[in-house]
């Protein structure tokens, strides 16, 4: 008898389970929204039992994020993690992005200084180093996992590169409007430039520890080198003492630089330039309803 050299198709039940909008609405459930509670009010609910236990708790959801996202590849997208692989490769793109963080948000601290909205009164005593590296460590992780990994990802397969970008950049600066000293402008300000940022940054590689080492060196050194409150949450005892005088559309006000018109062009800049690169890499995905996948380009 003979048979078909092709794979059964797929039933009913497996096509619905392998949609993107499908994959996006499980993925945000049981790994994102999950992800998000653990960075952003678990280490609340710890800080009021035992400070010293911030830190490892949020190794421990940082680790559990992971853990999650991996499963969710395997058991339900049923697709090899290429998100979040391990290897010396990844380190280097977690090291690298964490440098460009760093280096990028001083640079901005610089261009506010030179405009008077900002000096340094001292050096401090360090003393946040642990909240702030606790901090940088779930966002960079947790928040990447969810608005990028997940968000952006199947937004995309949906609707196209400019869609994934719209729409992660959107539910992201909407989720800061809830943190103190939030405002509209400070929203849009951290929709333009760090969704376009990290966005870019995730399709640059098409990996995930590049955006992971940006954003969680861009929260380190606003919030431990420079004692600048991180998206409204107040600032320490960090590395340098600064002050901040001047108009809000300068300094950002309480929400911080990030509410800045400086940090605005310059790293809406900065993604943009990454953004660049990754088009001539070849990972922009056109605009339309359910694009073509690299499997079916290639089938």
């Amino acid at each position: 008898m003979a048979t078909s050299a092709r794979d059964p198709a797929p039933g009913t039940f497996s096509r619905i389970l392998a949609h993107p909008l499908t994959l996006l609405i499980l993925g945000e459930a049981l790994v994102g929204f999950p992800a998000i509670v653990l960075a952003s009010f678990g280490p609340n609910q710890i800080r009021a039992i035992n400070p010293a236990l911030v830190f490892p708790f949020t190794v421990a959801a940082v680790m559990a994020t992971f853990v999650a996202y991996r499963a969710f590849k395997r058991w339900i997208e049923r697709k090899p993690d290429g998100e979040l692989p391990l290897g010396l490769g990844s380190l280097k793109e977690v090291t690298g992005g964490f440098a460009l963080g760093v280096a990028l948000f001083s640079l901005l601290v610089g261009a506010v200084a030179l405009m008077g909205g900002l000096k340094v009164t001292g050096m401090g005593h360090g003393t946040i180093f642990f909240p702030i590296a606790a901090m940088s460590l779930a966002a960079g992780v947790n928040e990447e996992v969810m608005f990028r990994a997940i968000g952006f990802r199947f937004v995309e397969k949906l609707g196209g590169s400019i869609v994934g970008l719209f729409a992660a950049s959107l539910f992201f600066g909407l989720a800061h409007l809830a943190n103190p000293g939030a405002s509209l402008f400070a929203a849009v300000a951290i929709a333009v430039e760090a969704g376009i940022l990290l966005g870019a940054a995730y399709m640059v590689t098409r990996r995930l520890w590049l955006a992971v080492g940006l954003h969680a060196g861009w929260n380190f050194t606003q919030g431990f080198i420079w004692s600048i409150p991180v998206s409204g949450n107040p600032a320490g005892d960090g590395l340098f003492l600064t002050e901040r005088n001047g108009p809000d559309w300068l300094t950002g006000g309480a929400f911080g630089l990030e509410a800045s018109a400086v940090t605005l062009v310059i790293a809406t800049i900065a993604g943009l330039i990454m953004l660049r690169i990754a088009i001539r890499r070849g990972h922009w995905v056109p605009f339309g309803w359910l694009p073509p996948t690299d499997e079916a380009k290639s089938a």
